[in-house]
């Protein structure tokens, strides 16, 4: 993509917190930050991406089918460590690319949620690249792309919001007889992402506001049983879509139980804790 339109989409991205419109509306897009291979500079490219579990997400060097690899799939070769910009967070991570059937699987995976990649690997003679995303453990909280706490509570739920869509959208333009491969990993994706943040309020903020706010009891009180319930539907949708035999209708109406009661609770929960962090 040419450079100007490149930084068009990078600032777009990062004022809107991942949210772009335009050719990626609707797209699953990060922010891939290389060290150039000749002149060590960094550089930030748009990249697609596909979860895949909770320790990784997948980046495929198509090139829209050109001839040679992407700039950024040399940078990433000589210098592995990278930087990952989500929307919500921004993390160090380390790359590596897939080889053998291991990389066969996975594009096998993307063709099948957009046959947009297999035409690409159609238009060129090289094997286009995939390459695996892995997280850098870090000591203490998590970068969240926000000026105060208040605000990253937002950020984080906006986030689960926008991916809980995308899921929504995958599921309402299939084939309605089967479950595709890369639409259960972005589902099991997405609740192992949920229970993680749910799990993190639970021993870290919570008893931390309930020391400083006692008046605050009732409000922790349903937001915990809120979380409970939640934990409840999600286990429900993953033991749905790991079925072998899943079945896309029963997990449209997993997804939709899902989706009504996480905006009820995102949103009691924006009205209560972001007034009270800010003020913090």
């Amino acid at each position: 993509m040419p450079h100007d339109f490149n930084q068009q989409v990078i600032e777009e991205f990062r004022a809107n917190k991942g949210r772009v419109g335009g050719y990626f509306v609707g797209a699953r897009l990060l922010l891939l930050t290389t060290t150039g291979a000749r002149t060590g500079r960094p550089h930030t490219t748009p990249v697609g991406y596909l979860p895949d579990g909770g320790d990784r997400v997948l980046v495929i060097a198509s090139a829209a089918g050109a001839p040679k690899h992407p700039a950024w799939f040399h940078n990433l070769r000589a210098n592995p460590r990278v930087t990952i910009e989500s929307g919500a967070f921004t993390y160090e991570a380390r790359a590596v690319v897939l080889d053998g059937e291991e990389r066969d699987r996975a594009f096998a995976r993307a063709v099948e949620a957009d046959p947009g990649w297999a035409a690409y690997q159609e238009k060129t003679e090289r094997v286009i690249p995939v390459v695996a995303l892995y997280e850098i453990a870090q000591g203490g909280p998590p970068n969240i792309n926000a000026s105060s706490m208040g605000e990253a509570i937002k950020v984080v739920h906006d986030a689960f919001r926008r991916e809980l869509a995308l899921i929504r959208e995958e599921m309402s333009t299939g084939d309605g007889t089967t479950l595709g491969a890369q639409l259960r990993v972005n589902c099991l994706t997405f609740c192992a992402g949920l229970h993680n943040h749910h799990t993190g309020e639970d021993i870290g903020m919570f008893p931390v506001l309930a020391d400083r706010h006692p008046d605050f009891a009732p409000a922790l009180a349903r937001l915990g049983e809120e979380h409970e319930r939640i934990a409840e539907l999600v286990e429900d949708l993953r033991r749905v879509v790991s079925a072998a035999d899943a079945d896309p209708a029963a997990a449209r109406a997993e997804v939709e139980r899902l989706t009504a009661a996480l905006e009820a609770h995102l949103t009691y929960e924006e009205g209560q804790l972001i007034p009270l962090l800010d003020a913090g």
